[in-house]
Order: C-alpha cells, then structure tokens, then sequence
C-alpha cells in the first residue's frame, strides 16, 4: 500500500521534460549498418520521428540500425554543469558513441535480447568531448520487432533522448526507477512471502484446497515478475519470449481452480481444458515460428483474458447468496483485479501513455496480496474460532468430569451409607435381642433391688441407643412427651417437684435420631446433677421454638455450683460431656450458677439442621 501511494505521487507530477536546459529529440537520423563499428554516413539514411517503434517492416535483429541524432550546447558547460542523455525505455542493446568516441557498450549485439526493458540509461556527456555546435550522438540499437516477442511493450522503441543537465536527468531517473523496478521489486517480494504463508497454511489444511492454488498462483507470479532470474536465463539462450507466454496459461489455470474451489464448485471438464491449453500455446507458438510470436501470443492473451474475466464473474455469481461475510471484500479485490488485468493487457499494447503504463502492473500485485492476506485472515478466524470452540470444550470436560468425580463421590458416600447403616441396624438388632433380653430378664428376676435398677437403668440406656443406631427420625411433638413422661418421673420419685412446660400444639419439625438421642442424653446428665448435687426442692423445664432454634431451659433452686469449682465448670457434673454433645448437634449449651441461687442450663439446637419434613 506505501508503495502504491508513492507511486500515485510520482505519477501526478509534472513531466520534467521542458526544464531549464533540458532538449527533448523529435527525430533522428537513421541508417542500417550491421557490422559497422561507427555510424556508416555511406549508407542509405533517412528521418524517422521518435519514438521509433520496431515493427514488423524492419529489417531482422541480425542487422542493427543506427540512429544519428545532432545537437548544439547552446550554453557554456561550465554554466549548466556537467551535461548528460536520458534514455527512458529501450528494451535493447544499446552502443552509444559521441562524437565518434564510445561512451557505453552494451553485451554483444549479435544475439540481441529483449531485456532491462523498464532500465532507463542516463550517460555523462564529458565536456572535453562537447562542442559548441554540430555535436553528433550515435545510438547502436539491436533487439526485437514486434513479431518476434509476446506483447508490444517488450518491442524494441527508441524513445525521444533528452539531453540537459545531468543532476536533473538524474531525477528523473529516480523516479521512473522507483515506478519500473524498486516499486514493483518490492510488491513482488511481498507477493512472494504472502504465497509462502499461503502454501504454509495450505499444507496444515488439506482440506482447504482452493489455499493451495492460491499460493501457487502467488508464488508462479512472484517468479514470473522477478526479472533477475529471467535475465540470467536469457544469458544462457533460453528463448524468453517463449517461456513467459508459456507460462500464462499456467497462470490462469491456478487463478481459475482458486476461484471455482472457494466458490464450492468443481468440474472435470473445465479442469480438462485448462491442462490442455498449458500445452496448446506453446505447441501453437512452436509450430508459428519465430516471426509470428506477437500474433500468436496476442490472440492467446486476449482470450486468457476473457476466461479470468469469467471466473470472476462466476465466482460472484456463486458466492453473493451464500457467502454474505466474506462476499462484498472478495467482490470488490476481484473487481479491482478484473480492471487491473484490462489494463495490463492494454498497457503491453502500448495503449497507455508513459509512466501510466507501469500503473497495472505495480498494484495487480497488491490485489493479489490484499485477497491474500484477506484468505490468511479468514484462517485466523477460524483458527480463533476453533480456539474458543477447544476451550469451551474443556471446559465442558472438565465440568463434566467434576460432575462425574462428585457423583462417584456421593455414591461412594451412599454406599457407605448404606453400609453403615446396615452395621448399624445388625448392632441394634443384636442389642436388642440379646443384651435387651438378658437385662430384662435381670431386672423380672432379681432379688436386689439395686441389681434391678441398674438394670431397668442400662435397659433404657440400650434402648435410647438402639434408637440412635436405627436411624429414624421422630417428631418433635413425641420426644416433648417421652422427655416430659421421663424427667418428671424421676423428678418425683426423688421428691423434687418439677414443673414442666412446652408447646401443646401439634408441631411439624421432627429430630434426627442423633438429635434426638444427644438431647435426651444432655437432658438425663442435667436432671442426675439435679438430683445428686443440688440439693433442690424444685425444676421447672421449659422448652420453646423460637426463630427455627429449639431452646431447653432446666432451672433449679438448689444450693448452685460451690465457689471452689468455678470457672472449672467444663471438669465436672457432666458439664463438658453436655457441651461437647450439645457443639456436636452445631448448638450450644450454657451453664449459669451462683452459689444460694441455684443453676439454670440453657440449651439451643438449630432445629433446621436436625429436622426433616415428615
């Protein structure tokens, strides 16, 4: 893109043929002399206007022509400094002699070549050669008329020489060398490396084949424009000409299959043909011969041309329905293609004015590298896409296997669950059978009334945890009435008078039997320290829901907790066992005492951690 707006930017100004000092020849002097080594002034001349192109009246490249062209220095050299010529554009081998003294030789004429057609020549005219009027500037040109090469454009034309000042000549050169070769140099070497990241790319996604032809028209392009190579092949005897006419073809038929590949299409047929015409134009132009080349390989061109157009068209066509996203940037990098290649084919007839012909040939390659980079995007895309996609992929495994892991774990759980429950009911059961039996069986056949109530003691001891191990939960409403029916009774067979009190209505929470088996223990050690070290004449119980918490306060009015043991409560009368059982259901258990003041526990249990709905 930089080199495209630079280019633009010499292109608009304004010729520099009409400067100060700076003479531009309509025409020359010609005459014919092969194997002359100066200008033959005995042959036959004549006036040719310049530019002279070469066309197919001249006479074969084996004859060099001469071009005599006479000047005056109208100034003393001195003044406009070192003086210079300028050939623009010749497109042949070029001896330029002043004054009868050689200035510039070019390679052997024998075998003329159409190379350095973009080259302009600017040679330093040396001041002790000049004179003031009647200056004679001989050219030895030797190269191709039109029939022998492939386009116009690589035809032998004496532009018109311009002589003035050499530093101005030389910015002129400047400028048409970053048009003619820098420019396009570099435009070539970034189509070169934007058809390596393409076929890189294409070699990682074999599926996506219309990448490859890309890439391979990139790079055939790339090589076809890098023109180094191409001068070195023409040392060598290569016939030029021929090899690039061959190689459109080539060209086409890679640009088409891109096209049809990406719009979705493939046809055995249209394949066919495009393998068959690589092989037909060189065969035409073989069988044509050396002096039909430019008819043969206009003809082709022509119709190369119309069949890129159609690919084009086919392919938006194809895709403006149903590829909306990538259409409109695909269209419109086409469009600018189709155009540019018009003007190419327009430009190698010589129908563009100079430099404006060197315009296509500059920016067709950065179409080439726009719809590149724009393919190398889209992979990105997807590459991004499919990035997220793997991601998102992991995350779903790895959520899933966390999903897996906790439920292997709550099965694993349940199973021990089970189990546990299982051991626990076998135990129970065994309790109950067998060790229930045997102390009911003391308790109906003792003698000893001590024996019988430790043994109606540990019965009931067994029973409450029987009911522990079995796991069932009761409703809150009957461990009140199994707590009431238990605390009052041993209450009054001691002489204590206990009051009790708690909700009559009907309640939905129920305990665990955990819960329920701590709290009747923790109720059992409260009512014992009653009993054995308080000394007290009156309990009163009572029990309240309040907030979802289940509150039991046991409130005596004995003779309290002696000064000795306090702040060492938790060491005695079952107090830590009360609290640790109490901290075990998440609740807590309090102990408030003085001594003549009797003592009050107060006991707190979440009831929605114990509870379950019935």
């Amino acid at each position: 893109m930089v080199c495209a707006l630079l280019t633009l930017s010499v292109l608009v100004q304004p010729s520099r043929a009409a400067a100060l000092g700076v003479h531009a020849f309509a025409d020359a002097i010609v005459a014919d002399g092969a194997a002359r080594a100066v200008f033959p002034i005995d042959a036959e001349q004549r006036v040719v206007a310049l530019p002279d192109a070469w066309g197919p009246a001249h006479p074969a490249p084996s004859n060099p022509r001469w071009y005599r062209l006479r000047f005056d220095v109208a100034l003393a050299p001195a003044a406009v400094g070192v003086l210079g010529v300028y050939l623009e554009r010749v497109c042949a081998g070029v001896d330029v002699d002043l004054n009868g003294h050689r200035l510039h030789a070019a390679r052997p004429l024998e075998h003329p070549v159409s190379l350095d057609c973009q080259r302009a020549l600017l040679l330093p005219l040396p001041a002790a050669l000049l004179r003031a009027q009647g200056n004679e500037l001989d050219l030895r040109v030797a190269g191709f008329k039109l029939q022998q090469v492939v386009s116009s454009v690589r035809a032998t034309q004496l532009p018109a020489p311009l002589i003035g000042p050499e530093a101005q000549l030389e910015q002129r050169r400047l400028r048409y060398t970053l048009l003619a070769e820098t420019a396009p140099a570099a435009m070539t070497g970034v189509l070169f490396l934007t058809g390596l990241l393409a076929l890189s790319i294409a070699r990682t996604r074999r599926r996506d084949v219309h990448l490859r032809y890309f890439a391979l028209f990139a790079l055939g392009w790339a090589l076809l424009c890098a023109r180094p190579l191409w001068e070195t092949l023409a040392q060598t005897g290569v016939p030029v000409e021929s090899v690039l006419a061959a190689a459109m073809p080539w060209l086409l038929l890679l640009a088409v299959q891109f096209l049809m590949h990406y719009a979705g299409w493939r046809s055995r047929p249209i394949e066919v043909a495009l393998a068959a015409q690589c092989l037909a134009l060189p065969a035409s132009l073989l069988l044509a011969g050396g002096q039909r080349v430019y008819m043969i390989a206009s003809t082709w061109y022509a119709l190369l041309l119309l069949q890129l157009l159609g690919a084009i068209a086919f392919y938006i066509w194809a895709t403006w329905r149903v590829r909306r996203r990538d259409f409109a940037v695909m269209a419109a990098w086409l469009g600018l293609g189709a155009v540019l290649a018009v003007l190419m084919l327009a430009a190698e007839e010589r129908l563009l004015a100079s430099p404006w012909h060197l315009l296509p040939s500059l920016l067709a390659p950065l179409v080439v590298v726009g719809i590149g980079w724009h393919l190398i995007g889209h992979y990105g895309r997807a590459l991004q896409a499919a990035e997220e996609s793997r991601q998102a992929l992991e995350l779903r495994v790895r959520e899933a296997s966390a999903d897996m892991e906790k439920n292997f774990a709550q099965l694993a759980e349940q199973r021990v669950e089970q189990v546990t429950q299982q051991e626990r009911k076998r135990i129970a059961a065994d309790l109950h059978d067998d060790l229930g039996a045997k102390l009911l069986t003391i308790v109906h056949t003792s003698e000893s009334e001590r024996i019988s109530t430790l043994a109606r003691e540990a019965l009931e001891e067994m029973r409450l945890s029987v009911r522990g191990l079995t796991g069932k939960p009761v409703k809150l409403i009957d461990a009140l009435g199994d707590w009431r029916a238990e605390v009052v009774g041993r209450l009054s067979q001691t002489g204590v008078e206990g009051e009790w009190s708690a909700p009559t209505e009907e309640l939905p929470q129920t305990l665990s039997a955990r819960a329920y088996v701590q709290t009747t223990r923790i109720l059992r050690e409260a009512v014992n320290n009653i009993i054995k070290h308080s000394g007290a004449s009156r309990c009163t119980i009572r029990c309240v829901i309040d907030r979802g918490d289940f509150q039991l306060a046991i409130q005596d009015n004995g003779k309290g907790i002696p000064l000795e043991l306090d702040g060492r409560l938790d060491r005695g009368h079952g107090m830590a066992s009360m609290k640790h059982r109490a901290k075990q259901l998440h609740g807590q258990c309090l102990v408030e005492s003085g001594p003549g003041y009797g003592t009050v526990i107060r006991l707190t249990l979440p009831l929605e951690r114990h509870t379950t709905s019935p």
